[in-house]
């Protein structure tokens, strides 16, 4: 099993942190978010997460149009009252897709393929701005770094510009708030990256809850300005809220959403059908389209017979619902979740590389129209919401 090498820095990220308002990434127990050190990554493992990332992603669009030409929605758990909005977004190349996260394993037989973060993926400012600045003040060659996920970004939302020339640049970025009502800072700080970098690509961008956005099927997305009450119209929106949610909770949502798109009065990002890649039974049908290919772990829609598996849910997240299966079915270990209701799938068991310590380190790659960033998330055999991101040096 490939070990973990770490590199300790003397000056810890969070003085950085607190300064730019991102006071959520600090830990208060006694497991801080952000790691003092980073992994030193081998240039020859660089080169194995972007190629990695980049076949896969080929893969996950040519899995989709299966999906799709074979009307095979059912067994991906998608809700019926979205497949329309999945095919007019799939069929109109102008519904681009914003970015996501491959998490990968690498392993003594190379990178594997964990899942695919494509619809709401989280861990953007810590993977594109705080790793960065860590190296920076440590005295560190900030340019040693798997990271140009800002700029990237930036040039999606300029190729979305160029893309859609009869919609006017103008983008209303959203998250949910939390049970008590209150913001949620680390989907903030998500939003509050993905606005910037469409600022710089020219966007007039404004950020508002889910709850305070107005839509119509035949206008648009709006939101209400709170110093002259006026309406004002969006023809982008940017939504950090699961498409499996919306269509679940918020069914009239689903439904003018849908009308709105067909009428080309809204461009949804990221955009319905990234529920496809979302689902992780689309893993199973990556392993009947690629059968052992190298990036890919054996999926079945039930316990492999004899050998270690994954028991995941389909929509799943943080390593919620997920149950470590030993090859006689003993559960090893399990997380406890809310999304234990979905369908399952069982994935091939493979282990996290490790460090001296015992800690598991799971890369996780951001796709933005190409691999453009790599980070790590550090913790036990199941990383769920309390795990460390640890950035990383080449």
């Amino acid at each position: 099993m490939p070990q973990i090498q770490l590199k300790p820095l003397s000056i810890s990220p969070d003085a950085q942190v607190s300064k730019i308002g991102w006071d959520w990434m600090i830990g208060t127990d006694t497991l801080p978010y952000l790691a003092n050190e980073v992994v030193v990554v081998p240039e020859a493992d660089i080169d194995a997460y972007h190629d990695a990332a980049a076949e896969l992603f080929e893969m996950y669009v040519a899995a989709a149009q299966h999906v799709i030409d074979k009307n095979r929605f059912a067994e991906l758990g998608i809700p019926t009252n979205l497949i329309e909005l999945i095919r007019l977004s799939w069929d109109d190349d102008r519904n681009i897709h914003l970015y996501g996260r491959f998490d990968l394993a690498m392993t003594p037989q190379g990178v594997k393929l964990i899942e695919f973060n494509a619809d709401t993926a989280t861990c953007l400012p810590e993977t594109a701005v705080v790793q960065y600045a860590h190296l920076l003040a440590n005295g560190q060659d900030e340019s040693r770094q798997f990271n140009a996920v800002y700029d990237t970004l930036v040039g999606q939302f300029r190729y979305l510009r160029e893309q859609n020339r009869d919609l006017d640049p103008s983008l209303l970025l959203s998250a949910m708030h939390g049970e008590d009502g209150n913001p949620i800072p680390e989907d903030d700080a998500n939003v509050a990256l993905l606005a910037e970098a469409a600022r710089e690509a020219g966007f007039d961008t404004a950020i508002a809850p889910i709850n305070e956005v107005e839509f119509s099927p035949d206008e648009g997305v709006f939101r209400q300005d709170a110093f002259s009450g006026r309406f004002v119209r969006y023809d982008y929106w940017f939504k950090l809220v699961p498409w499996e949610y919306i269509a679940e909770e918020e069914p009239d949502l689903c439904g003018l959403l849908t009308e709105a798109v067909r009428n080309r009065r809204t461009l949804v990002l990221n955009p319905a059908y990234t529920l496809l890649f979302q689902s992780k039974a689309i893993l199973k049908i990556l392993w009947e389209l690629y059968p052992n290919h190298p990036l890919l772990l054996r999926t079945e829609s039930k316990p492999l017979a004899g050998e270690p598996c994954v028991e995941k849910v389909l929509f799943g997240r943080e390593g919620a619902n997920v149950r470590i299966l030993e090859a006689d079915g003993r559960v090893r270990q399990e997380a406890e979740g809310e999304y234990g209701d979905y369908p399952k799938i069982y994935q091939q068991y493979a282990p996290f590389p490790t460090d001296a310590s015992g800690h598991t380190y799971q890369a996780g790659v951001f796709f933005a129209g190409e691999p453009c960033g790599l980070g790590f998330r550090r913790g036990g055999i199941i990383l769920d919401n309390a795990a460390q991101f640890v950035g990383h040096i080449v």
